[in-house]
């Protein structure tokens, strides 16, 4: 397969609406080891197994087929921290969070919509991942609603249910540029995102202002460089052009505006328009784009301010 089809492939698998989950287990070392993931799924009540899936260039590929089992924690819908922890690179992810051990010595995390403590049932060989097969030792529920995710953002019930009552959310995303290149942060899944936030009540400008603080680098806000609405995710999207003098990135980090250097943007749309501004940084003739997140006409401005 391609890597133009593979990217495709990812899209059309973002499609499918799923919950957020911190696999778990403890090494042989007896150091507690986790990853996020939404290759989750039920499999059996009798006897009672669940499945997820790891890949096998995963850090953590080796010692999750060595250990004896291991617990899955749905996350709660007040838990994307929790998500973006455990999906970034750390020495030690769980000095971030409570945890305990559960029934069958997997750490559970506190404060989870769900969890289930596994023995290892099976492991199947699957392409570039494993299946990882687990019959439930222990589980609870508390109650609490879960968090989603599609493609390539979060989403919650409480969220869902604010949408439907006031129509279409703005959101707003900073295009953060430095010496050729743009901030880029992780998105919680293993893919990359620019610093993007919904609009709340103080308004649009506030809500870039805050991005701009949260990414910890010297910037100020440009011109609008998109507009474009999501219709698939029921959103209004803005993009800042936000041009920055100094700093390193409290979260993320560069990336050089290079016209296929975007792969890992899960969101396509956003992709597009990253290679968009690859493409007019390197001309030196910038437009702001106007139309959906499929098309839409692109107006030219003189200057980049």
């Amino acid at each position: 397969m391609t890597l133009e089809n593979r990217r495709l492939l990812r899209d059309a698998f973002g499609t499918f609406m799923t919950g957020v989950t911190i696999v778990t287990t403890m090494d042989d070392a007896g150091m507690p080891i986790g990853f996020t993931a939404n290759s989750f799924s039920s499999v059996s009540l009798d006897p009672a197994l669940l499945l997820v899936s790891i890949a096998k260039t995963s850090s953590n590929y080796a010692r999750f087929l060595a250990a004896k089992g291991f617990a899955v924690n749905i996350l709660a819908e007040d838990q994307k921290e929790v998500s973006n922890t455990f999906a970034r690179p750390s020495e030690d992810r769980f000095a971030a969070v409570n945890w305990q051990a559960g029934p069958h010595g997997a750490p559970i995390l506190a404060g989870v919509a769900a969890w289930f403590d596994c023995s290892t049932h099976q492991v199947i060989d699957a392409g570039d991942h494993a299946i990882l097969i687990g019959r439930v030792e222990g589980f609870d529920a508390s109650g609490q609603s879960g968090l989603g995710y599609y493609r390539g953002s979060y989403f919650t019930p409480a969220q869902a249910g604010a949408a439907l009552a006031s129509g279409p959310a703005v959101v707003v995303s900073a295009l953060i540029e430095q010496e050729g290149r743009v901030l880029l942060q992780d998105d919680g899944r293993g893919g990359l995102t620019l610093p993007t936030a919904r609009v709340g009540a103080k308004g649009a400008t506030a809500t870039l202002q805050a991005l701009i603080e949260a990414a910890g680098v010297t910037a100020v806000p440009g011109f609008i460089y998109s507009v474009y609405e999501d219709v698939a995710a029921s959103q209004q999207h803005i993009a800042f052009l936000c041009p920055s003098t100094s700093g390193t990135p409290s979260k993320g980090g560069f990336v050089e505006l290079a016209p296929n250097g975007f792969d890992d943007v899960t969101d396509p749309a956003m992709r597009i328009m990253l290679e968009r501004l690859a493409e007019e940084a390197r001309v030196g003739d910038y437009g702001i784009y106007f139309g959906n997140q499929n098309v839409g006409r692109v107006a030219p401005v003189t200057t980049k301010t």
